[in-house]
């Protein structure tokens, strides 16, 4: 069931990205009367799934989910209908419109990606508003999973910039060095200004590992127990406040984490505060070095910041959000494009997009990764690579700044390498995630 809530959402999401993407190619074309032959969800080799004509164009839905298209008329394009173009151009060809309006059509689904983006991010924030932890109030410091202490972070370190930038949100962390150009970590350790500076290859081990690096570091507070628990069984209870083991202090959870599987098969003595006194609970460690008790959450020690927006707050905040989440990602394509970080390993896909969206339906989760699935879309379809729009619009640019139009078959010749070039890439992302999957 859990699969097949993921798969709706995922379908759900890319249909709605693919028919909007192609209405911005087919609306402008529209415009300039150019004949649209097809407009089709999904590709159609060999047959369709429906297909109905309506106004001289076939609008359908094809076989293969792998994106979708609009064959307009007169255009050197997926289709590589080389019998038309043998034809002399016709007025309601693509060929034969000013190079400005060719120009239009091509940038036409970039452009709806990017304008959905926005929609959906100043959508959400003025229904859902939005919610971080504020960097700047960690007053314990991070607990620093074995991927960060390997770089050199400690427990209790507090962040406070990476490259100079200050880090306003305890979540933009992990993204900031690993996209950092220099490596440059600013913290606080012990009272003390340290930096740290980390290296390609601490980069390429933070993607192998696919670490969240650090999480809020918090008292040992007890938030529930296991079915199992001996903790409990012992005379622990929810709200109770471990301060020490065994006469020792250790204030942390993160402390208990290493310490506890150490005592396996062993009786300790866990030093409490409950009700403001203090008390011990003795208990013997099981061989499997776990007590069975939760810690409360970081929400119980610090608290959210909210921000509510009204319609004319959210429309700025949403293309300010936009405009972070495409430079995001654009600095984590040039990562890709780095061999010695190996990040092209870590490239996935439709099995690895379909796995970000929640085995619950999660109406915020979904909208936030659409938004995102759009920026992603609008920065890849825009790259100057034949088959894309991205190389008809170098294509056409090129005619307007010269005054001369590429051959045919020029553009017949771009197309086919465009196509090879999209080919290997969609094995490569593909092709990691059945490694994985059987991994």
């Amino acid at each position: 069931m859990d699969i097949f809530i993921q798969a709706s959402q995922f379908i759900l999401s890319l249909s709605l990205l693919i028919i909007l993407h192609e209405m911005g190619h087919f609306i402008p074309a529209k415009l300039f009367k150019t004949r649209v032959e097809k407009f089709y969800l999904f590709f159609d080799p060999w047959f369709s799934l429906v297909k109905k004509k309506i106004g001289g164009t076939e609008y359908g839905i094809g076989w293969l989910p792998l994106g979708g298209y609009v064959k307009i008329a007169g255009m050197i394009d997926e289709s590589m209908d080389k019998e038309q173009m043998k034809q002399e151009p016709q007025p309601w060809e693509f060929r034969s419109k000013p190079a400005w309006q060719r120009l239009i059509i091509m940038i036409g689904g970039v452009t709806v990606n990017v304008i959905l983006a926005i929609i959906i991010y100043a959508g959400m924030m003025m229904y859902y508003g939005e919610s971080y932890l504020p960097n700047n109030i960690m007053v314990y410091g991070v607990t620093a999973d074995s991927t960060a202490q390997a770089i050199g972070i400690e427990n209790g370190d507090k962040i406070l910039s990476v490259d100079g930038i200050e880090i306003e949100r305890f979540s933009q962390i992990p993204i900031e060095i690993l996209l950092s150009d220099e490596g440059l970590i600013k913290l606080e350790r012990n009272g003390e200004i340290k930096e740290l500076r980390i290296s390609v290859e601490d980069k390429r081990d933070l993607i192998k590992s696919q670490s969240t690096l650090v999480s809020p570091r918090v008292p040992y507070v007890v938030g529930g127990f296991t079915d199992s628990s001996v903790a409990k069984t012992a005379g622990l209870m929810e709200g109770d406040s471990i301060y020490g083991m065994n006469g020792m202090e250790m204030i942390y959870f993160d402390q208990y984490l290493d310490a506890i599987p150490k005592q396996a098969g062993q009786l300790v003595s866990l030093n409490i505060f409950r009700n403001g006194e203090q008390q011990s609970v003795d208990l013997t460690v099981p061989q499997s070095g776990r007590i069975g008790v939760y810690a409360m959450p970081f929400t119980h020690f610090y608290d959210l910041e909210t921000k509510r927006y009204g319609f004319f707050e959210a429309i700025p905040a949403g293309i300010s959000k936009s405009y972070k989440v495409l430079s995001d990602y654009i600095r984590q394509f040039k990562l890709i494009l780095s061999p010695e970080t190996e990040a092209y390993k870590e490239v996935g896909g439709f099995l690895m997009i379909a796995d970000q969206f929640d085995t619950q339906w999660n109406w915020q989760r979904f909208w936030s990764f659409t938004a995102f699935l759009s920026i992603m879309l609008a920065f890849l379809n825009i790259l100057p690579i034949p088959a894309l729009d991205g190389g008809h619009v170098v294509f056409v640019l090129w005619e307007m700044i010269s005054g001369r139009k590429p051959s045919e078959k020029v553009l017949e010749y771009a197309q086919m390498v465009g196509f090879i070039i999209l080919l290997g890439l969609i094995v490569l992302a593909n092709g990691n995630d059945i490694l994985k999957l059987f991994g």
